[in-house]
């Protein structure tokens, strides 16, 4: 068996409704997934299954989220080695010690050219830091702004299907793993 990392894009089911984690656990243990686990309340699966292509988990768990809770949603699957070789790539060791929830990673479903971070870049405050590790766009929030312009530049449009979480989620994720 394979451990493998699963994130939803959006856990709004429109009308104001807000997708349950027992709910979207009880789809993914339909579909066969065993040691199925969620984190927090913003769309995080851990979960085992054989060894299967990255692109069928996503269509698959894509497919049984639609037809469970009538919407569309992208979610982004990493293999555990993966998630483990993300975590450890942390570029801001000493923000993420000092704030984890002001570093976050953008994770990718197809990895993002270097030449995307320099349109993310130019947005960044004097105090927020983006660099590009692995296809994942890795940035640092300001302090000292409530909404940072970062976030808005790192799209779907702008950069392909891909979900943020902050440093705290990463590591909590990978403990997760570590604990299979």
């Amino acid at each position: 068996m394979q451990t493998y990392v699963a994130l939803l894009y959006s856990i709004g089911l429109g009308g104001g409704q807000r997708l349950i984690m027992s709910d979207f656990r009880a789809m993914a243990e339909g579909l066969g997934f065993g040691n199925v686990r969620t984190l927090v309340s913003t769309g995080n699966l851990v979960f085992e299954t054989r060894e299967t292509k990255i692109s069928t988990l996503e269509q698959r768990l894509e497919t049984a989220f639609e037809k469970t809770f009538g919407r569309s949603v992208d979610i982004i699957v990493r293999g555990a080695d993966d998630w483990l070789k993300l975590a450890t790539s942390n570029p801001f060791p000493a923000e993420s010690a000092e704030a984890g929830d002001r570093v976050a990673v953008r994770v990718m479903r197809v990895p993002v050219a270097d030449e995307a971070l320099l349109g993310l870049q130019a947005r960044a405050a004097t105090d927020e830091r983006v660099l590009l590790v692995g296809g994942d766009i890795w940035l640092v929030f300001s302090r000292e702004r409530p909404s940072s312009r970062l976030l808005a530049a790192s799209n779907h449009k702008r950069l392909g299907i891909g979900t943020s979480r902050n440093w705290n989620t990463v590591r909590k994720l990978a403990e997760m793993i570590g604990k299979s």
